[in-house]
């Protein structure tokens, strides 16, 4: 085996892109650069997750995978600027990283480290593969705050959400960023391509008009959408008081696809909102969105606290939920956004044609599918992992056991009214009526509940025998 001492000597590296799709603020490509004479920058897309399934949702849908087969191209592009590129492949992630160390000669492999069981274990079975053979380094990349840089253990986590703000605000730090590499060498003539959705066995789709933004894939996406959220439109000053919108491309910053696979960094979005701060305004909105960045961590480092314990049906309280889990009929009613109830429906929508839904629909529909039919938390979190474009390990099965009343929430018995939320976030159903237009002609005061309209006027408007006439479920809580 190499000792460290040996390291900075070696020739050759793969640097293996994960959940870091960037070469601005990537630790790995940069010491790569830094310490070897030659990098093969490399991805491996996982073909369990095109084939497996977790609670009859696939692990990922054709929403993400085209943005991922999106920034994968812009990350190439970038890497061929330095005159290297991206050798992408698919398979199982730890057999193709040997094949290709074996075949190549490979010193080393850099890599970010990922803080979920199932990255965890193709970890250790990539360590079993090349045992002492190659050298394999991870950096920690993922979070604002640096894992080293805690004022804890990050096994002592703390399990309540603003104890660990309190603390990292007050003690914490957050690192300088990476510069970009000046120049990787590459070793031999690239002969990859990326592949597109039907070949790996997916269907394109096309994003509604109705959608007010379309997401594309890449660093300098996201960029672009930074400096148009910032700097051009000013939205940013505004967020605390727009963060909760429905409809628009702006009442929230929308960084959270290109956080989920790395495009951008935290601390990229840190600094540029430090940036505005000291050009345009600092107030209360620019906070929030730090202070959003910091619940981000706060899952990540739950999820590398607890581990597996978070997908348990009990999660980290180890608390089984009093439930029913009836059959299969309102949980499919749940996805299909056929319920009954507009705001949830058209919510489910959204996600179903695009991938997306805002913060204020996710609790929503999370907490009417745990709390009002009664269905196993996991079987909604699986579905979202398939169908959201930002879908992040922690962050969503965090926060739906989060509103599921057994993970990270202090408060006992959380419950969202959903017309309640229903009357305050959309109260003339404008949001309902972009996505569910059979109900356009319904009046404000019965959007939300049509099926309390006169039997004549459900007939009328073609409603009766639907849905909408016959909701799947009408909580008592909500004292229609």
């Amino acid at each position: 085996m190499k000792d460290a001492g040996e390291i900075n000597n070696m020739k050759r590296v793969i640097v293996w892109f994960r959940n870091d799709l960037r070469v601005e603020d990537n630790e790995a490509l940069w010491r790569a650069a830094e310490e070897f004479e030659q990098i093969l920058p490399v991805f491996i897309i996982d073909e369990s997750q095109l084939n497996k399934k977790d609670y009859n949702s696939a692990k990922t849908g054709p929403f993400r995978m085209q943005f991922l087969l999106e920034s994968l191209q812009d990350l190439n592009n970038s890497l061929i600027e330095f005159g290297s590129g991206l050798l992408v492949k698919v398979g199982k992630p730890a057999e193709e990283l040997s094949k290709i160390s074996s075949a190549e000669k490979i010193d080393a492999i850099y890599a970010h480290k990922e803080p979920a069981w199932e990255e965890i274990q193709e970890e250790e079975a990539l360590r079993n593969l090349v045992k002492d053979e190659v050298k394999i380094k991870y950096f920690w990349g993922k979070t604002l705050f640096h894992v080293n840089d805690l004022p804890f253990d990050y096994k002592k986590t703390p399990d309540v959400f603003s104890n660990f703000r309190k603390k990292n605000e007050k003690y914490g730090k957050v690192r300088a960023l990476f510069p970009k590499p000046d120049k990787i060498s590459w070793y031999t003539p690239i002969n990859s391509t990326i592949p597109e959705l039907k070949d790996l066995g997916m269907e394109n789709f096309k994003i509604p008009e109705s959608s007010a933004i379309h997401f594309k894939g890449g660093e300098k996406e996201a960029m672009k959408r930074l400096q148009h959220y910032f700097f051009e439109t000013e939205s940013l000053s505004k967020y605390k008081y727009t963060r909760n919108g429905l409809i628009g491309a702006d009442y929230s910053s929308k960084f959270s696809p290109w956080l989920a696979n790395g495009s951008i960094s935290p601390r990229q979005i840190y600094y540029e909102v430090k940036k505005y701060e000291d050009n345009i305004k600092s107030n209360v909105s620019t906070y929030w969105l730090i202070f959003e960045l910091i619940w981000r961590d706060f899952f990540t480092y739950v999820l590398l606290k607890f581990g597996n314990e978070l997908f348990y049906k009990g999660s980290i309280k180890g608390e089984i939920p009093e439930i029913d889990d009836p059959k299969d009929e309102k949980l499919e009613a749940w996805k299909n956004g056929e319920t009954g109830i507009p705001f949830i429906d058209a919510n489910m929508k959204e996600l179903n044609q695009t991938g997306f839904m805002s913060n204020r629909g996710r609790q929503n529909v999370a907490s009417f599918l745990v709390k009002d039919l009664q269905v196993d938390w996991r079987k909604g979190a699986a579905y979202f992992e398939e169908k959201l474009i930002d879908y992040d390990v922690a962050s969503n099965w965090g926060n739906w056991s989060y509103v599921a009343g057994i993970g990270n929430d202090p408060r006992e018995g959380r419950y969202f009214n959903v017309m309640t939320q229903a009357d305050r976030y959309d109260k003339k159903g404008e949001y309902v009526k972009l996505w569910l237009p059979e109900l356009k002609d319904v009046e404000a005061n019965f959007i939300h509940k049509p099926w309390l309209m006169e039997a004549s006027r459900l007939e009328e408007l073609n409603l009766k025998n639907s849905v909408f006439g016959n909701p799947v479920c009408v909580p008592a809580q909500w004292h229609l």
